[in-house]
């Protein structure tokens, strides 16, 4: 048996080709059981997400298993084969269960510890497990993978830098604020990253919300999500008093805020810290303004080279992770070896017994009967021919159980001595 894996990611594919292969995760049961139908697949787990479309399989023959799983995807969606192919890319044995390691302890993912990856390919097992296309390897395999995504998430600090500029900002308003459940969040403008970061403010636990726009209905819509309150652009500089973190995105030619503005608000605030975002391009807060005492003002390059840094961190956290990786790999391989090395090498005695005997019965017809001496002599000697022929292939097998190649020798050790049927 072969544990194989064959799909397309955000690695070698453009979304455009993937989108044409997605499955929703409502609709998995169906495309699973039309897997599991076919007589080259003996289980299947199907990972579907925006990043990538794979199928987990165990299998007799990995390149007839691969062959099926690019059909099945073929066919299901009506795209061309050779449309997938130029894209697709098939593992099996190590590399197959390292693949999902890493996938499941998001070292493949586009933003490398990032944690929605993880529940994504439980998800997808838990649907496999429901609809009955998973067995022992595959749910030992699937486990080992949440195994050894909490090693890397805990032995690591893969997943402790923020690497988007809208989540940085909110990590340093933690920094600069400690607590944020009781601070108040002003908007101005309508950027997307602005609105992120205010979004991720809002996660934790911060209440208080207002939103200010040139176009009031769009403060009004703004205001609504969040649960806050919209503001008239004109009424700007009276709100910033009460603001301890600003978030500005406007979009206009020139500063929208300047550093004598913010020497009364200040003032006013009686040095109450603020905390200034600004995502604009151009910018929209005057640099100035950072020269105040009190007032702690980032904008898109200091957020950027915040997450650069941060991107930075978390690869030197990514190869210790591959390590960890490595580690569950081999000790997966083990213990799939030796569940298969040794019914192969009781397959091997047990065919070997079959046909000792055999010739022990024709060996009687001929001679006639026999002396309890020249039946033990039979004996010994039939038996220590078939244990020096069987010695070398079980020797070999055993050697190479935790090798990269055990597989190669199992599958040529069954076929050699027709042991699978």
């Amino acid at each position: 048996m072969e544990i194989i894996v064959a799909g397309l990611s955000h690695r070698r594919s453009p979304v455009e080709v993937r989108e044409q292969v997605y499955f929703p995760e409502s609709e998995l049961g169906i495309p699973l059981r039309q897997l599991k139908g076919r007589p080259e697949i003996e289980e299947a787990v199907l990972l579907s997400t925006c990043n990538r479309v794979e199928v987990y399989a165990r299998v007799r023959d990995s390149q007839r298993g691969v062959q099926a799983i690019k059909e099945f995807l073929s066919h299901y969606h009506e795209v061309p084969l050779e449309t997938l192919e130029a894209y697709m890319y098939a593992f099996s044995t190590r590399e197959a269960v390292r693949h999902l390691f890493r996938v499941a302890s998001s070292l493949d993912s586009m933003v490398v510890g990032e944690s929605q990856i993880l529940r994504q390919v439980k998800e997808a097992y838990q649907v496999a497990r429901e609809t009955g296309a998973t067995g022992l390897y595959l749910n030992n395999l699937f486990e080992r993978a949440f195994q050894t995504a909490k090693r890397v998430r805990t032995e690591t600090r893969i997943g402790e830098n923020a690497v988007s500029v809208s989540y940085v900002a909110v990590e340093l308003a933690r920094k600069i604020f400690n607590v944020l459940r009781e601070k108040k969040v002003l908007l101005i403008g309508a950027g997307e990253m602005a609105e992120l970061a205010a979004q991720h403010l809002v996660q934790l636990g911060v209440h208080s919300v207002l939103v200010s726009n040139r176009s009031f209905p769009r403060a009004q819509e703004l205001a609504q999500r969040f649960s806050g309150r919209a503001v008239l652009f004109d009424d700007l500089e009276g709100e910033l008093v009460n603001a301890d973190i600003v978030i500005s995105s406007t979009g206009a030619p020139h500063y929208v805020l300047r550093r004598e503005l913010f020497q009364q608000v200040i003032r006013q605030r009686k040095n109450r810290p603020m905390f200034l975002i600004d995502i604009a391009i151009p910018r929209d807060i005057e640099p100035d303004v950072n020269t105040l005492d009190h007032v702690y003002l980032y904008d898109i390059d200091d957020l950027q080279q915040v997450v650069s840094a941060n991107i930075k961190e978390r690869e030197r956290e990514a190869k210790r992770g591959e390590e960890l990786v490595d580690q569950e790999t081999t000790g997966f391989l083990l213990w799939m070896e030796t569940l298969e090395v040794v019914p192969t090498i009781v397959s091997l005695r047990e065919r070997a017994e079959v046909c000792r005997q055999q010739e022990i019965a024709r060996a009687r017809a001929k001679l006639g009967p026999l002396t309890s001496e020249e039946e033990e002599t039979l004996e010994v000697l039939t038996s220590a021919i078939v244990n020096k022929l069987l010695h070398t292939p079980i020797a070999q097998l055993k050697r190479h159980a935790g090798s990269n190649d055990a597989y190669e020798y199992l599958r040529i050790a069954r076929n050699l001595f027709d042991l699978d049927d």
